[in-house]
């Protein structure tokens, strides 16, 4: 495997849009995580719509890269894509909100991290209801996290769920040690 382009220390953002090889990154990150350090307080946090447009897959999970250890926790949200499935504002809010209700019990669940590899960031604080903060506090306990977010305006820009990704990703970006972006 190549070398990665970030530490795997401390926290580090992968940005970019669609089919640019973030979710593969972030795989690769998690490869070698546990390659170095083993699997034992591995955290994954999956909250990646799989959606089919035009015939090419969107998004998608890190399993498609990789296979996830048994030893690590998987919190696998079966998440909405707002955007693509909403047919109007209200929808896709109400599609937003689901999803961080859903994710909001995964990150409850999950365990004391060593490790997190969060797969679509943003999916969960896509609502008001999820902070980007309570996601950044479960991060900061572990030495090491890894998330990846989708950044472009080619799935809106002026709906109320791409003005709260966006917000969002400020928030993420803000906080990050280090921020890779994916063109």
């Amino acid at each position: 495997m190549s070398e990665l382009p970030f530490p795997l220390s401390g926290s580090t953002l992968i940005l970019g849009p669609s089919q640019v090889g973030k979710t593969r990154l972030t795989a690769a990150a998690l490869d070698a995580w546990v390659a170095d350090h083993g699997a034992d307080g591995v955290v994954v946090l999956e909250f990646a719509p799989e959606l089919e447009r035009d015939g090419e897959l969107l998004g998608g999970r890190l399993d498609r890269f990789t296979t996830v250890p048994e030893e690590a926790w998987h919190g696998v949200l079966d998440a909405h894509a707002p955007r693509a499935e909403g047919k109007t504002d209200e929808e896709r809010v109400a599609l937003a909100r689901d999803n961080a209700a859903r994710a909001s019990e995964i990150i409850d669940a999950a365990p004391a991290p060593r490790a997190v590899f969060v797969n679509d960031a943003t999916i969960p604080l896509q609502h008001e209801s999820v902070q980007p903060e309570r996601l950044t506090a479960y991060c900061d306990r572990a030495g090491c996290a890894v998330l990846n977010a989708f950044d472009s305006d080619e799935l809106g820009t002026d709906d109320p769920v791409s003005r709260r990704e966006r917000s969002a990703l400020a928030t993420l970006e803000a906080w990050a040690d280090r921020t890779i972006t994916l063109e």
